[in-house]
């Protein structure tokens, strides 16, 4: 004798609606947690944007107020009156980036893999000069290189200012308000944001991949260049990310570290916005930095093949 399984009863009609508002609401969930988010962006990242975007086309003075003309003149103005602070403000960026990668690097892998029980003292090490402000951080800086301080008197006495000097990267005896500076106050502050992401990369990089690069014979410099270095490539992509954009529009490091002739486009923005009251052409030379800089780092992550990260 053989039983089957009763089917359940079937539910009754007026059960449905709930059901669908059970599942609508449980459709919903997700979005309600974007939410808060997405408002964050819209107030804070999209509306500002919006304004920028309108005061870089007005024409007009502070005492008679701005006008919307869609003055787009205003652009071309801007750019050919600024562009070697733009460069200027690319290569510092680009210098810094450059050493920061050289310096991280190698830190980063210390940590990954031999630092072994030291391994969170050293990146508390790291990300210790965040707990101070990137202020102070960069007069400190101001104290080093000052004329009389023994950073300066021993790249005297060995002669290293002379060829500094030579290759145009500082001025006579002196690191202050010279191209040098700038870049070792830049290199400084962000090389913490070039070496988090190249422990995070290389951190997850197996053990035993090294071991099976040995027994095949590799030697050290083969198993970097072929194995480690390939599958550290995300690291380096952030890292260089996350150092060179916020450097490229830096201004505190030129501003206490260099001179006029080392100003940043950064220091330019600054000065049309808080000094000259020229609000447009302040909006304007932002949009065009924000546009390079875009630019620029879609080609650099299409070039390195790692599309997935963005």
């Amino acid at each position: 004798m053989t039983t089957t399984a009763e089917a359940p009863p079937p539910a009754a009609p007026e059960d449905a609606p709930k059901a669908r508002g059970r599942a609508t609401r449980k459709r919903l969930v997700p979005y309600w947690l974007l939410l808060p988010g997405i408002l964050w962006l819209v107030v804070f990242f999209a509306a500002p944007l919006v304004y920028q975007a309108s005061t870089s086309v007005q024409t007009g003075s502070l005492e008679e107020g701005f006008k919307l003309t869609w003055h787009f003149a205003t652009y071309w103005d801007a750019l050919g009156e600024y562009w070697p602070q733009f460069l200027r403000s690319v290569g510092y960026a680009a210098t810094a980036t450059a050493l920061c990668l050289v310096l991280g690097y190698p830190l980063a892998y210390l940590i990954a893999f031999k630092a072994g029980r030291w391994r969170n003292v050293v990146m508390i090490l790291v990300v210790a000069p965040f707990f101070t402000s990137f202020l102070i951080r960069t007069l400190a800086w101001k104290t080093i290189l000052a004329d009389g301080g023994p950073v300066v008197g021993v790249l005297n006495s060995l002669h290293v200012l002379d060829v500094t000097s030579w290759l145009g990267l500082t001025e006579g005896q002196r690191l202050l308000a010279t191209p040098l500076a700038v870049v070792c106050g830049l290199t400084y502050n962000f090389l913490p944001f070039m070496v988090l992401p190249l422990y995070t990369s290389l951190e997850r990089i197996d053990p035993r991949l090294h071991e099976a690069a040995g027994d095949l014979y590799a030697r050290p410099v083969t198993t970097f260049r072929r194995v480690t270095f390939p599958l550290s490539m995300p690291g380096v992509v952030a890292g260089t990310l996350l150092t060179f954009i916020p450097a490229a529009g830096d201004y505190i490091n030129a501003e206490l570290l260099g001179s006029t002739d080392q100003k940043m486009i950064g220091n330019v923005i600054q000065s049309q916005f808080l000094r000259v009251l020229d609000y447009p052409t302040a909006a304007a030379l932002s949009f065009i930095l924000m546009a390079a800089i875009l630019a620029m780092v879609t080609i650099y992550i299409r070039k390195s093949g790692t599309e997935g990260l963005v």
